[in-house]
């Protein structure tokens, strides 16, 4: 109800338009009825009737078009807030950043972000009118009759809680169920996604077989759900249209019975009998619709789970960020620890960048060094300790004002499908095609994507499956040197490539980092010999600082991993 404010003015005019229905049903009824009165009863000429008829017609004609009215309004309703609420879910899980996404299943979260808000689409197009012409069209009636005829108006008022309480009393097993199906359709559309981005895997296993047989049973879970809610749906059905039909005979046996005994007008009588049905009709409609609005329920419920998740907190004070801000970057006894686990992933983490200074982070997978990039990045937040840039606080920089000052090269680049061209864009959106070209020549790209039908038209494929990974990641460098920003942050930018592949990312990396500030997060320790200050990680702290030869000189961990590779670098 309250996302209905969001389009006040469509939401205004459905009330509106349903409000005017309601007037033209009672004119309906006292046209029809006093033409009746007239045509059958005191056998009034065609000539004395022809007000009536016209009068009839017309607002035959107007409650037409003000359903029609109400159609469109309701339609514009459930529009503008769909969009609005897709807008706010991707901006909101933009804001949240890959700390929260990276802790729920993609499918899921698609699902919600689509069908979910999709299916919102029946609690403001039809529920939520129905539930307004319930509340007004059944009001404006007794208001009608109380002054006309008193013993109806009883009848009626008596006679219409008895559908909201049955829809209430069915409603609760239809909402808790409608959950279920929600729940099951979001975990089917995350087992699937799951399954169609590692069939590859799958295949090479001999699983497949295995997955169609899991599938089949989410499936047949789904249609149960789907059954058992349908289930319920029907029965409201079957009660509301039974009371609605008895309540409906009850006023027509309480009118007869007075029409015979002379104690009611026919005219009147049959105004009574004309509007009753339309008396319990919006109560019907309403039961009708109110699976819509339990299922709508259900997928609210897991889109406000998400959009009540809490932000990280904005910068208090938010500092303005000079021009040539210098790059000095300090870790002062960072501790962060992922939700729900036992141990801090860093445990008093410290130790300095100084500007244009390239700093490699080495150690155990697990050790911290992927943290400490989401760190510095502004993905996640330091639970104690600070880090600073100039001497500035990170938590007081707009994170989106302190990322346009930093180029990211991750292990694996995502690759979104679409062209070349425009994935290297993402480093900067306003690049004209020179500069882009430009940035995959000095990232070694240029070669590649020129042999390409299309050349930098061609399409990357989702996740850049059309390229191999050498190729991907040639493509994100080119990124890094169409953003030409003072701060590098490269994670295992050449992991999982072969010797060549390999040797000529180095030599682009080479030209990348120069007067560059550069944090290098590496398992090779060959990609890290030259940096000028290396950065043993073990626990979550920073338990050897040095250059290559220093860390040579002395044991410790370094030497140890040294060894470990078989000495060659």
């Amino acid at each position: 109800m309250r996302e209905a404010r969001i389009a006040r003015r469509p939401f205004a005019l459905t009330v509106l338009f349903q409000a005017a229905i309601g007037l033209t049903i009672l004119l309906q009824a006292a046209a029809l009825s006093r033409i009746i009165d007239a045509a059958f009863l005191r056998r009034a000429p065609l000539a004395d009737l022809w007000g009536l008829l016209i009068a009839l017609a017309v607002v035959i004609g107007v409650r037409a078009a003000l359903n029609g009215a109400a159609v469109y309004t309701a339609a514009i309703l459930a529009a503008t807030v769909k969009a609005d609420l897709r807008r706010r879910l991707l901006n909101h899980l933009f804001r949240l950043g890959p700390a929260y996404t990276s802790g729920e299943r993609t499918g899921e979260l698609a699902i919600t972000a689509t069908e979910g808000i999709e299916t919102l689409d029946a609690f403001f197009r039809d529920y939520l009118p129905a539930l307004f012409i319930a509340a007004l069209v059944p009001l404006l009636i007794l208001l009608v009759v109380l002054p006309t005829d008193w013993p109806t108006f009883i009848t009626l008022l008596l006679t219409a809680p008895l559908i909201p309480i049955f829809m209430l009393l069915i409603g609760r097993a239809a909402g808790a169920l409608a959950k279920q199906q929600y729940h099951v359709l979001g975990r089917l559309s995350a087992h699937f996604l799951d399954v169609m981005q590692g069939l590859n895997t799958l295949k090479m296993f001999n699983r497949s077989r295995f997955q169609l047989q899991t599938i089949r049973q989410v499936t047949g879970e789904f249609r149960t759900a789907t059954m058992d809610v349908l289930r319920v749906a029907f029965l409201s059905a079957l009660a509301l249209e039974l009371l609605a039909t008895v309540s409906v005979a009850i006023v027509a046996v309480e009118i007869g019975l007075r029409l015979i005994e002379g104690r009611i007008e026919f005219v009147n009588a049959l105004f009574l009998l004309v509007i009753a049905p339309e008396f319990y009709q919006p109560l019907r409609t309403l039961g009708a619709k109110f699976h819509a609005g339990t299922e709508s329920a259900a997928a609210a419920a897991r889109l406000y789970d998400v959009l009540h998740t809490p932000l990280p907190p904005p910068p208090a004070d938010p500092v303005p960020l000079p021009a040539a801000l210098p790059m000095d970057i300090r870790f002062e006894a960072v501790r962060f620890t992922y939700a729900g686990a036992q141990t801090p992933a860093l445990d008093g983490l410290s130790f300095e960048i100084r500007a244009g200074q390239r700093v490699a982070l080495v150690g155990a997978s697990g050790a911290g060094k992927s943290t400490t990039a989401s760190l510095l990045l502004g993905f996640l937040r330091p639970d104690s300790g600070e880090i600073t840039v100039g001497g500035v606080p990170l938590h007081c920089i707009d994170p989106d004002v302190w990322r346009e000052r930093v180029a990211w090269v991750p292990q694996r680049p995502y690759l979104f499908n679409a062209s070349i061209a425009e994935n290297i864009r993402l480093g900067r959106p306003d690049a004209p095609l020179e500069a882009v070209i430009r940035a995959a020549e000095a990232a070694g790209a240029h070669g590649f994507i020129s042999r390409l039908p299309g050349g930098y038209d061609a399409p990357c494929g989702e996740r850049g499956l059309a390229l191999s990974g050498g190729q991907a990641q040639r493509i994100a460098l080119a990124r890094a040197f169409l953003r030409d920003a003072p701060l590098l942050i490269l994670d295992e930018a050449t992991a999982n490539l072969d010797a060549e592949t390999e040797a000529a990312l180095q030599t682009a990396l080479s030209r990348l980092l120069a007067n560059r500030t550069a944090l290098i997060i590496a398992h090779r320790l060959k990609t890290v010999i030259n940096a000028d200050q290396i950065v043993v990680i073990d626990g979550g702290r920073a338990v050897q600082i040095g250059t290559h030869a220093a860390l040579m000189s002395e044991p410790g961990p370094y030497r140890h991993m040294i060894a470990a590779h078989g000495g060659v670098l």
